[in-house]
C-alpha cells in the first residue's frame, strides 16, 4: 500500500460556498484527488504528477 499524505482543500474553498471544492494529497510519484463535499464516501482518483500539474495549470488558467 502506498504511503499518502493528509488532504488539503484549496485555501479558496474556505468561505461559506464550499460547492465546487476537491481535496489533493500526495503519494508516491503521484497524486490523489477526490470532492470535499463526500469525504471519506468520495471516489479517489488517483493521477500521475504530470497530469496532477496539468490539473492544477487548466485550474489556474479558469
Amino acid at each position: 500500500m502506498q504511503s499518502a499524505s493528509a488532504w488539503r482543500k484549496s485555501s479558496r474553498s474556505s468561505g461559506t460556498n464550499n460547492s465546487n471544492c476537491v481535496e489533493a494529497r500526495s503519494t508516491v510519484g503521484a497524486f490523489q484527488v477526490r470532492d470535499s463535499k463526500l469525504g471519506q464516501v468520495s471516489p479517489v482518483f488517483n493521477l500521475p504528477a504530470a497530469d496532477f500539474a496539468g490539473l492544477l495549470d487548466a485550474a489556474r488558467r479558469g
